[in-house]
């Protein structure tokens, strides 16, 4: 079952290091592209020509539309342009947002191995909060059942014990909102 057709743009997307985000040049939208962002942040139209009818709602060309999408692409603005499914319409319906306290010098190799396996979606650096929180490196693992994730955390753990110092789980029990950052018309 395919949810949407997704282009994430780099306002939902956090770096390893917040810092780096400050860093990168500001890419300055016009006001086609902001309209294209806005239309196409929940998804690209399901239709067999999804470029063709946003060019027709924007009065430009599907060649403009993908060339607009490309040049965002290439500048950082959208991350991606791919196909999302609906992992829970798929089966998948066991969800643990994995948390682990790893050597800070290692945090990006490690991060990089976690972020490459198949059934972790999300993986990202967070910062301590000492002494309450301890972890600094989350990844969200999906399986069918608890069992499956409870063995994908096990992988996980295989791989990074050498550098591991603790580690938990939390697990989802409902969904209450599932959208990244969404801009809208300026106005």
């Amino acid at each position: 079952m395919l949810a949407s057709i997704s282009s994430s743009n780099d306002l939902d997307h956090v770096e390893a290091n917040p810092n780096d985000q400050l860093k990168k040049p500001v890419y300055p939208l016009s006001s086609i592209d902001r309209k294209l962002v806005v239309l196409t942040q929940e998804g690209l139209p399901l239709a067999p020509r999804p470029y063709h009818v946003l060019g027709v709602i924007l009065d430009i060309s599907a060649d403009e539309v993908m060339a607009r999408l490309q040049n965002m692409q290439d500048k950082g603005v959208i991350r991606r342009i791919a196909a999302v499914p609906n992992h829970y319409k798929l089966g998948y319906k066991t969800n643990g947002m994995t948390v682990w306290d790893v050597s800070d010098d290692k945090i990006q190799e490690l991060g990089a191995i976690v972020g490459a396996l198949p059934f972790v979606s999300h993986c990202y650096h967070r910062p301590r909060h000492l002494p309450h929180w301890r972890y600094n490196l989350f990844a969200m693992v999906h399986g069918k059942t608890k069992c499956e994730v409870e063995g994908y955390i096990e992988r996980i753990r295989q791989l990074i014990e050498t550098d591991l110092h603790a580690h938990d789980v939390l697990y989802s029990t409902r969904i209450l909102k599932k959208t990244g950052l969404r801009i809208g018309e300026k106005k």
